[in-house]
């Protein structure tokens, strides 16, 4: 039987606490830098449920999730396997403090992030806070493709080449 080598499931939680900012947590393995706090889903458990346990081995803090925000899964988003991760928006009180596999956890106000961010996580905060501005999500290239492709198939070319002119990407 041959060996399947499929992306591993993750989860990444941005947390909100008040006064404007997030938690971060400074890894202790590599890749080294800030992250989310987040990690791989157990066998047998939900999402959201991994988020909130990581959340609370990184940080300490019990966050309250209130949306699941977007799945990246850019195969080159994690330098040491392919992994597809769910990102949620959640909300806590109190200060992070690092545990688990975090050397370090604190509060960022979302304007002063620190540097570097690994993974894709400077993607995934901009993200966040284009979304927090404008409350436009992300929109994924490939839905977006399968769209254009859907919409070309039942209208004349000309209609397709102006909606795809208005389009953003």
């Amino acid at each position: 039987m041959p060996a399947y080598e499929n992306p591993t499931p993750t989860v990444d939680c941005i947390v909100e606490l008040p006064g404007d900012r997030v938690v971060l947590v400074k890894r202790r393995n590599p890749p080294l830098g800030w992250a989310l706090p987040g990690g791989f889903v157990d066998r047998g458990e939900a999402l959201h449920l991994a988020c909130v346990r990581e959340v609370k081995e990184e940080t300490g803090l019990e966050v309250r999730l209130s949306e699941q925000f977007f799945t990246y899964s850019d195969p080159r988003r994690d330098p040491r396997q392919h992994t597809i991760s769910t990102v949620y928006l959640g909300q806590a009180s109190g200060e992070p403090r690092g545990a688990d596999d975090a050397l370090e956890a604190r509060a960022f106000p979302v304007d002063a992030l620190p540097s570097p961010l690994c993974f894709d996580h400077g993607e995934i905060l901009a993200d966040y806070l284009r979304y927090r501005r404008t409350g436009v999500r992300r929109a994924s290239r490939s839905v977006a493709f399968t769209n254009m492709r859907a919409s070309y198939s039942r209208s004349s070319p000309a209609s397709s080449a102006r909606s795809l002119a208005r389009r953003p990407w």
